[in-house]
């Protein structure tokens, strides 16, 4: 299928915005969603792409987003699952406020934002939903139970979602992302030029897995710099 409408949630800086930017460039309309949109307004105005605000582990947040993307006429054929939030430290210190928060954030949440897609993508019998994974999502490290947890919950979402949805024309795939992702926090170091990985690299194989003819869909995708362990 030709897309024509996107929406990445937790939307920011980095695969976001590389994403963000071939989506427009392959002539989609883009809105972003994110707790704070108003980090994305100077992006929005040099890209066009469209701002809203929400706090994807909130039901009602979600119901709004996409009532009001409808409303807008930005009813998205393609959804990105994107936010990020983690608390890590020794098991008996970990605060249960933030545990819960985390597992809302990266699970819940996902299931909350394809549950609102897949109702606007099932009359269509076409549509496109994308998970964002991590090293997490697969192995569990050492002082990082809630991130693996979150992790491996969206990662199970997602590939229950593949065998229910795909038969009915919906793409569902999840991309371990089992690396560092470059940003201006954590820049290329010039002695290891290859040991993160280029959002807009990340941002290309997504789109690759996105125009996929559906006699030969990706499930899932894992991509990794060449020097990491794993």
């Amino acid at each position: 299928m030709k897309h024509t409408s996107a929406l990445i949630v937790g939307a920011g800086s980095g695969l976001s915005a590389s994403l963000a930017r071939l989506m427009l460039k392959d002539g989609m309309q883009v809105a972003l969603a994110a707790r704070s949109p108003q980090k994305l307004r100077e992006f929005s105005d040099a890209t066009g792409a469209r701002t809203f605000e929400c706090d994807a582990a909130q039901a009602y947040d979600v119901g709004k987003l996409f009532d009001d993307l409808d409303a807008a006429r930005l009813t998205p054929d393609v959804v990105v699952y994107n936010p990020g939030y983690r608390v890590r430290g020794p098991l008996i210190n970990l605060d249960p406020v933030e545990v819960e928060k985390t597992l809302a954030i990266t699970a819940f949440g996902g299931f909350l934002v394809a549950q609102q897609a897949v109702r606007r993508m099932l009359p269509k019998g076409e549509g496109a939903l994308l998970f964002t994974g991590a090293s997490a999502s697969v192995k569990g490290y050492a002082q990082s139970a809630p991130f693996a947890m979150g992790k491996f919950a969206l990662r199970g979402l997602a590939q229950s979602l593949a065998r229910e949805l795909g038969p009915q024309g919906i793409h569902v795939a999840h991309f371990v992302i089992d690396g560092g992702i470059r940003s201006v926090r954590r820049p290329p170091d010039p002695a290891k030029p290859d040991a993160t990985l280029d959002p807009d690299a990340i941002a290309e194989t997504y789109m690759q897995v996105l125009r996929q003819p559906r006699n030969a869909w990706s499930l899932e995708v894992e991509l990794r710099p060449w020097v990491e362990k794993f």
